[in-house]
């Protein structure tokens, strides 16, 4: 197993929003290591759980099937306006979506992570580029991140997968979490979360998510064969369309190479 480089000395104490600034927490953060098998590159944060993947022939592509599905709110948007967007990743992993949407989809795309080590990683191991004016990598807390008036409003794509090295269940994850991710998206906007399986915590999961969104705004992936459940929550409802969808699939497919068709059979309104 190789072992990440260390983060630079450079790295912020602080991450800054605007004028105000929101302080790192203090609490031990776990030894980033990387393995790898054949051409596929694996992140983890100090056991055998992924974290993160990256097939080292294709480092802007998406590894893993629920990471794809996690882009699976392209469906609701016009393919034309994806590059006007503003996306923010909860949890950087190993930078696949932000690679995907910052250097395949165009948009604006802001990571937060609270490990500098993940950030070091990424860089280091997994292809991720430095900021620029479309890309902005913040170490920072996503609970403060999350409450901070500056990004109110302002995020139409949310990325939501924040696990530790034990990947039980999300570290964040009570409705008034889910509340305050709500606030950050824009009337069109649309969070995408990555829930681990169909047990107790899945269900109390999409209990805080529907209290904090209501449950006509929610759509829901099968189980993959791992046993992640990728959960979309809108800002808004949205009618089901079901030839407008399969319009946007095929579009998907064909401009940015994710595998939207197949989306279609396992994605469905939410029902209790």
């Amino acid at each position: 197993m190789l072992e990440a480089s260390p983060p630079r000395p450079c790295w912020p104490q602080r991450a800054v929003y605007g004028d105000n600034t929101c302080m790192v927490s203090k609490q031990t953060l776990p030894q980033v290591n990387i393995s790898e098998h054949g051409k596929v590159r694996y992140l983890h944060l100090g056991s055998q759980w992924v974290q993160g993947s990256m097939d080292t022939r294709k480092p802007n592509a998406i590894h893993l099937d629920y990471v794809q599905r996690m882009q699976a709110w392209l469906l609701f948007v016009d393919p034309d306006t994806v590059n006007q967007l503003h996306a923010m990743q909860l949890g950087l992993g190993a930078a696949a979506l932000t690679k995907n949407c910052h250097k395949v989809l165009g948009m604006q795309t802001t990571a937060i992570e609270l490990n500098p080590q993940v950030i070091g990683a990424c860089r280091s191991w997994f292809g991720l580029s430095e900021d620029d004016d479309k890309l902005s990598v913040v170490l920072g807390d996503a609970a403060e991140v999350v409450v901070h008036a500056y990004w109110r409003a302002q995020i139409d794509v949310l990325h939501v997968d924040l696990y530790d090295q034990e990947a039980a269940a999300p570290v964040l994850d009570d409705a008034d979490f889910y509340a305050q991710c709500r606030q950050l998206l824009t009337q069109q906007g649309c969070m995408a979360v990555n829930l681990f399986g169909r047990s107790s915590s899945f269900e109390k999961s999409m209990a805080h998510i529907a209290q904090a969104f209501g449950e006509k705004t929610l759509w829901t992936f099968k189980p993959t064969k791992e046993g992640n459940t990728v959960v979309l929550a809108l800002a808004q409802p949205h009618a089901v369309d079901t030839q407008l969808l399969s319009s946007r699939a095929e579009a998907i497919q064909a401009r940015f190479g994710l595998p939207a068709p197949l989306w279609l059979k396992s994605l469905k309104p939410f029902s209790v």
